[in-house]
């Protein structure tokens, strides 16, 4: 028979083995936030109707990357991996909605992400606009390399061309540090023609354009980043707490946004994953 000593001993090392299990679920559990969610990249497909698309358009497909923050918490590799997979999915069109880098980070960080979003390809091209962090950073530089790699849509506008019909694509100045410049985008438009903008902010759509605009493609809000009730609409930095995520709809547009690439504030997603945003477009 065995011994109380060596019950007691028995049991001390399997309370001790309990607790390493509970430890180690704990640090887990802790982890995962900071260091497995921010990496688990999705491909999100997304159907948008636009009443007034041209039929020569019915299924067009714009990728969407936004929101890299490269810095200490979103490192190059992750960003280089996000861009070798955008570069595998068939589209007609990339665009890339602002906050390449984070702004408290040296400037020298604009040559590596402006020169690794230069390596995205698309049939019809790629463009790109500024958010918030890429004029707290330097906004000439920003300006500098994203024009060198020949990406920025900048208060400038884009015809689509297919079958004789058109569809305009222009870049919109942050709402926070820039004007919009929607004039100087759709200044060639038509009334009637179909208008997409890139706007880093979804705020931009409430303000009052000079054109009415079809869809707002934006970033910002990263979902905000911690999907737990109450939370997340407290961290997204937006007035409208309806631009969150996804397709919104407006009484005289409609805006969709992205869950983004990077993190910024707090370190770390949870329930929030980083996204590549396909959007179909369809005739409504």
């Amino acid at each position: 028979m065995e011994n109380q000593n060596g019950l007691q001993q028995r049991m001390t090392r399997r309370e001790c083995l309990k607790r390493l299990g509970f430890s180690s679920a704990g640090l887990l559990l802790a982890g995962y936030p900071v260091m497995i969610e921010p990496c688990l990249l999705e491909i999100n497909h997304y159907k948008i109707p636009l009443p007034n698309l041209p039929p020569a358009f019915e299924g067009f497909r714009i990728l969407q990357i936004t929101d890299t923050h490269l810095g200490n918490i979103t490192p190059a590799w992750f960003i280089q991996s996000v861009i070798q997979t955008a570069n595998r999915i068939p589209c007609d069109l990339m665009v890339f909605t602002g906050d390449a880098v984070q702004s408290d980070h040296s400037a020298e960080y604009l040559q590596t992400i402006w020169s690794l979003l230069g390596e995205l390809q698309a049939p019809l091209g790629v463009f790109a606009v500024f958010g918030n962090h890429d004029h707290w950073i330097g906004f000439d530089q920003s300006l500098h390399w994203a024009g060198k790699m020949g990406l920025s849509l900048r208060h400038q506008g884009k015809r689509l061309t297919r079958q004789n019909q058109h569809l305009w694509l222009g870049g919109l100045g942050d709402c926070w540090e820039d004007s919009p410049g929607d004039e100087l985008c759709f200044a060639n438009a038509d009334a009637k023609d179909c208008k997409i903008a890139l706007a880093h902010n979804p705020d931009t759509a409430d303000l009052p354009l000079s054109v009415p605009i079809d869809l707002f493609i934006s970033g910002h809000t990263h979902g905000g980043q911690v999907n737990l009730p109450f939370l997340r609409e407290m961290a997204a930095p937006i007035n409208n707490k309806a631009y969150l995520h996804g397709l919104v709809k407006t009484p005289s547009s409609q805006v969709f946004i992205s869950r983004g690439i990077g993190c910024t504030g707090i370190p770390l997603r949870f329930r929030c994953t980083p996204e590549i945003a396909i959007l179909t477009l369809t005739c409504a």
